[in-house]
């Protein structure tokens, strides 16, 4: 097996949980966490690459196997031949350990127990403070106390949380992600997390039939984002990305990749901001 940047195949070493991934925003190894292994998410994103995705959430997390399976995979990343077999020359790096996956992680119960356990692991491999924790979220249930638990000792760990803003008005988080949030719920969760945690937002745009998003949707996304920074929030920037692998979704032949200017235009907007902007075309 050989990674690549396309191809985020959860399934690739035939682990339940872990899985590992070339990043094209780490620049080298992911770990990946995946606590949605029933493909099962509370919002359904048009651009998603998960297969038969449903809606809801992830049913509960076994642990020990979790625990087994990452010290494993990190004892085989670090001191195995795994990166000789599987990583092209010039990636041969462990960035971080990422909860991702096929759903919203946060949507698990155990949550909070997953963060402590990858914690405690990574004291046991010499780790702790040296290895990047990321939360890949869609920032929805930001608000959950238990989930605020979880941020908190994400933020102990050194970690950082990437949090899904794809648009800013109502039509737009419909359309695009396929929930009912509003944008003065994503600015009030937003708060949440970032208050809790170290966060960068990631944003990802791509055209649909053939049209970039439309300017009033881009001025709703730039007013939010300068809301929440004229509300204090502590926010570290932008991951601004476009599509870099094929969605499952049935919108699928409708979406297009925007052309790097046309990406490099937007991130200077969000730079008048003041915000730090990481782009991906």
């Amino acid at each position: 097996m050989q990674l690549t940047t396309t191809d985020h195949d959860r399934d690739a070493v035939g682990l339940t949980y872990v899985y590992p991934v070339l990043s094209r925003r780490a620049g080298g190894v992911s770990i990946g966490i995946n606590l949605n292994v029933n493909h099962a998410c509370n919002w359904r994103c048009i651009y998603c690459q998960v297969p038969d995705l449903t809606n809801g959430g992830p049913p509960p997390v076994d642990l020990p196997r979790l625990e087994t399976e990452l010290r494993g995979m990190l004892a085989d990343v670090l001191t195995g031949d795994f990166m000789a077999r599987s990583v092209p020359e010039g990636l041969r790096r462990l960035n971080d350990i990422a909860l991702s996956g096929n759903g919203e992680p946060t949507s698990a119960a155990e949550f909070a127990a997953v963060v402590d356990l990858v914690g405690r692991i990574l004291d046991e491999f010499g780790l702790a403070g040296r290895l990047k924790v990321v939360l890949i979220s869609n920032g929805s249930l930001m608000h959950r106390p238990a989930v605020q638990a979880g941020l908190r000792r994400l933020a102990e760990l050194g970690g950082e949380v990437w949090f899904k803003i794809d648009r800013a008005s109502v039509e737009g988080l419909r359309a695009i992600n396929h929930t009912d949030s509003t944008p003065a719920r994503v600015l009030r969760n937003l708060g949440h997390c970032a208050s809790a945690c170290p966060t960068w937002i990631q944003t990802c745009v791509f055209s649909v039939d053939g049209e970039p998003p439309a300017e009033t949707e881009l001025a709703a996304y730039l007013d939010l984002l300068g809301q929440a920074l004229a509300d204090g929030l502590a926010l570290r920037g932008v991951m601004l990305y476009g599509l870099a692998r094929p969605s499952t979704q049935p919108e699928a032949p409708r979406l297009g990749r925007l052309p790097e200017d046309w990406l490099t235009r937007l991130a200077g907007r969000l730079a008048a901001l003041g915000l730090p902007v990481r782009l991906f075309p």
